[in-house]
């Protein structure tokens, strides 16, 4: 496997883009991209959505959004992976470009999810869970999360307060990236006035309905240098699954796929936990945060969200997570989201995050998680 490197990124506001359609959002993703790669035209293209069939009518999201753009005759497919479609797509980039098939991948993770509402948008999220032992019974995507983060407060003795301090910090992370859809910083009050969603789970906890597209350019390392580009080094690439359906977990609150899949990432790049300088968590809820960073190694069992309360997961703590407002705060366009990621990660390592700038930063992480768990996918970066 050859080395392989990130050498542009692109990314529209997250928002709701109602006049805007889906090839579109892609195709300025991808335009900034390439423009910051300095390439015209990429071998191939992975796209990644989960909900476009759904909700926009729309399926053969590869071939529609490149003839879209302009490249009729490369080779183009779309990933789905339900919240971690962005993830899976960026690794199918990775194994391209690194088997040395492809030479230039470009991925987009795009999605619109605001031109329908309620009962439409709750249903295609559900889609992420077991349609046979857990749809079926009316469960929405929020109420399985509350599931979790319910069994957490019992198990951990954890009161609803002790999670507030994940918003808080993407939040107040979100506040200086021009591309985030909420661009405020919240306190406790706020958090536990939040109406409830799914109890103990509410509007403060959960990341929101959005529009958006993130777009990265991959190449093999030799190629970036010949380029004059600055390589952002892919040093890991793994996924790992576990069940859909929460009944058959072997454990509610450990993450397997994300412990399988940090471990494996780890053990790829040759390094350890301790050497990693920030995370990008798949903060879609707060609970997912807490389960995410512990099921990772960062964090005991139960120990996540006093963690958090202590400042460990701030920018200046000894973790930064969602540096650029998260999932919670810079938004949650679902298969766009793994892509937004790794724009995050590409972006600190490369010294431009401004007054949201992790010091020292030389390897950053990422995790996309599918479903309640089910698909998690890790990439480790680095700028050395």
């Amino acid at each position: 496997m050859r080395d392989v490197a990130v050498i542009g990124i692109g990314q529209t506001p997250i928002g709701e883009h109602w006049d805007t359609g889906i090839r579109h959002l892609a195709f300025h993703a991808l335009k900034a991209a390439t423009e910051d790669a300095g390439i015209e035209k990429p071998d191939a293209l992975f796209v990644a959505n989960m909900m476009a069939e759904r909700l926009s009518d729309q399926a053969h999201l590869g071939a529609l959004i490149a003839d879209f753009a302009g490249w009729r005759g490369i080779e183009a497919a779309t990933v789905e992976a339900a919240c971690a479609s962005g993830g899976a797509a960026f690794q199918q980039a990775v194994r391209a470009v690194g088997s040395g098939m492809i030479d230039v991948a470009a991925v987009v993770g795009v999605e619109k999810m605001t031109d329908l509402t309620g009962a439409a948008v709750n249903s295609g999220l559900a889609t992420a869970s077991d349609a046979d032992y857990e749809q079926v019974h009316g469960v929405t995507f929020v109420a399985l999360n509350a599931l979790l983060m319910q069994r957490y407060m019992h198990e951990y003795g954890v009161g609803h307060d002790a999670f507030a301090a994940f918003p808080i910090n993407a939040h107040r992370n979100a506040v200086n990236n021009p591309n985030a859809m909420f661009q405020k910083a919240i306190t406790l009050d706020a958090y536990r006035k939040a109406p409830m969603i799914a109890p103990p789970i509410n509007l403060m906890d959960s990341s929101p309905i959005c529009d958006g597209a993130a777009a990265a350019i991959v190449v093999p390392l030799e190629m970036a240098r010949s380029l004059g580009r600055t390589p952002i080094r892919v040093l890991a690439s793994t996924n790992a699954i576990d069940c859909l359906a929460l009944h058959d977990r072997r454990d509610l609150l450990t993450l397997d796929a994300a412990l399988i899949s940090a471990s494996k990432a780890f053990e790829q790049a040759a390094i350890t936990r301790g050497d990693v300088d920030f995370f990008e968590v798949h903060d879609a809820f707060s609970i997912m945060a807490a389960l995410s960073l512990e099921s990772s190694g960062f964090a005991e069992p139960g120990c996540a969200p006093e963690m958090a309360q202590e400042g460990a997961f701030d920018l200046g703590g000894e973790l930064p997570i969602a540096t650029m407002g998260g999932l919670k705060a810079r938004g949650h366009p679902v298969g766009a989201t793994g892509v937004y990621e790794i724009v995050d990660v590409v972006t600190q390592l490369r010294g431009d995050a401004g007054a949201n700038q992790v010091k020292d930063a030389e390897i950053g992480m990422t995790q996309n998680i599918g479903g309640t768990g089910a698909t998690v996918v890790t990439h480790l970066f680095s700028n050395n």
